[in-house]
C-alpha cells in the first residue's frame, strides 16, 4: 500500500526527452524521460509531459516509448523546433560533461486541454527539474501545472542544475514547490553560495528544509555515497560499487526514481536510501541512462516487493 492509501500511484513527469549523443553512439535520455522509464518498469503509472520535433529523432523517441509501454498521449509535437539533443563527453576526472543544445522543442511546452485534464486524474506525485525552466515558455508551463495541482499532490524536484541553463528565479521556484528535493554535492554548493551559508553541508540542508518547508532531501555525494534527510534525522548509504563503470550518465535520475518509489510506498528512510544507492550504481554499469532490456529491473523489483 502506498503513502497515499492506494494500491498504485499515478505520477506526472514534466520536462525534456531527447537524445544523448556520445562519441560513436546515441541513447535516448533527458532526466524526466529516464525517471519515467525506470518507474514504469517498476510498475508505476507514469505520464511523461514533453515536446519533440517533427523529425527523425522525434519519431524514434515515440517508437522507443511505445515499445516500453510508456504513454505517448502527452508528448507534444512541434513543427518549428528540433527534438532536443545533448552532446556528452568526459571531464578529466572521468565524470560526464554535457553540452545541452538550445532552442529545442521541449523549450516550447504548451499548457493545453489535455494537460489540464491529466491534472484532474488523481495525481499522487509530480516530478520536475530546472532545465524545463530555462526559457520563459518553460517557466510559464511549469508554473501553470504546479498552480493547478490538487493540494494533496506531492512534488519531487530533481533540480539538475546545468551550466547556463538556470537562474536564481528558477531555483527558488523549484524549492518553493518541492516536498521532496534531490540534489548532488555541486548543486548543494550552489545553494550554499546563494544563501551565503558557511556551515557544514548538513546545516545547509536543514536550512533549505526549514526555509522552504521541504519534507525530504536526497543528497548524492559521488564517491562519498549519499544521504537522505527526513525531519531531524539523516540516513547514510555507501556506494555499493559497480563491477565495471561504463558511464555515470543517468545515475542521478535512477536515484530519484528509486527515492520516489520508496516515498510513495512509505518505506523506512534507511531502506529508501539503500535501494536508491544500489540502483544508481547498477545504472553506471550500462551504456546510457536506461537499459536496453526490461530484465535489468527484475532484481530490483524483487527487492522492492520483498518489503511491501
Amino acid at each position: 500500500m502506498d503513502r497515499l492509501g492506494k494500491d498504485s500511484a499515478m505520477i506526472i513527469s514534466i520536462g525534456e526527452v531527447l537524445f544523448d549523443i556520445f562519441p560513436g553512439y546515441r541513447r535516448i535520455g533527458g532526466a524526466p524521460f529516464n525517471y519515467s522509464f525506470h518507474l514504469r518498469h517498476f510498475g508505476f503509472e507514469v505520464c511523461l509531459v514533453s515536446r519533440i520535433g517533427n523529425d527523425d529523432d522525434g519519431r524514434d523517441i515515440l517508437k522507443i516509448m511505445r515499445e516500453n509501454e510508456l504513454d505517448t498521449d502527452y508528448i507534444q509535437k512541434d513543427g518549428k523546433h528540433k527534438t532536443g539533443t545533448v552532446l556528452i563527453g568526459k571531464s578529466a576526472d572521468g565524470s560526464p560533461n554535457f553540452e545541452i543544445l538550445s532552442d529545442a522543442a521541449y523549450d516550447y511546452l504548451t499548457f493545453d486541454e489535455s494537460t489540464d485534464l491529466l491534472l484532474q486524474q488523481g495525481v499522487d506525485l509530480i516530478y520536475f527539474g530546472s532545465l524545463v525552466q530555462r526559457t520563459p515558455a518553460g517557466r510559464a508551463f511549469l508554473r501553470q501545472i504546479l498552480s493547478r495541482k490538487a493540494p494533496e499532490t506531492k512534488c519531487l524536484c530533481d533540480i539538475n542544475l546545468r551550466p547556463g541553463c538556470y537562474e536564481r528565479e528558477s531555483i527558488c521556484n523549484c524549492l518553493s514547490y518541492a516536498d521532496v528535493l534531490k540534489l548532488n554535492q555541486e548543486e548543494l554548493n550552489i545553494f550554499r553560495r546563494m544563501a551565503a551559508e558557511s556551515g557544514h553541508d548538513h546545516d545547509v540542508v536543514r536550512k533549505l528544509m526549514s526555509d522552504y518547508g521541504i519534507e525530504m532531501v536526497a543528497l548524492t555525494r559521488g564517491a562519498q555515497g549519499s544521504c537522505l534527510y527526513v525531519g531531524n534525522d539523516r540516513y547514510d548509504a555507501c556506494i555499493p560499487g559497480p563491477r565495471r563503470v561504463i558511464d555515470a550518465v543517468g545515475a542521478g535520475d535512477a536515484y530519484a526514481a528509486a527515492v520516489s518509489a520508496g516515498y510513495l510506498k512509505a518505506w523506512p528512510p534507511a531502506r529508501i536510501v539503500s535501494i536508491a544507492a544500489g540502483f544508481a550504481s547498477r545504472i553506471c554499469e550500462i551504456r546510457g541512462a536506461v537499459p536496453l532490456s526490461s530484465r535489468f529491473y527484475d532484481e530490483f523489483k524483487r527487492i522492492m516487493e520483498a518489503g511491501d
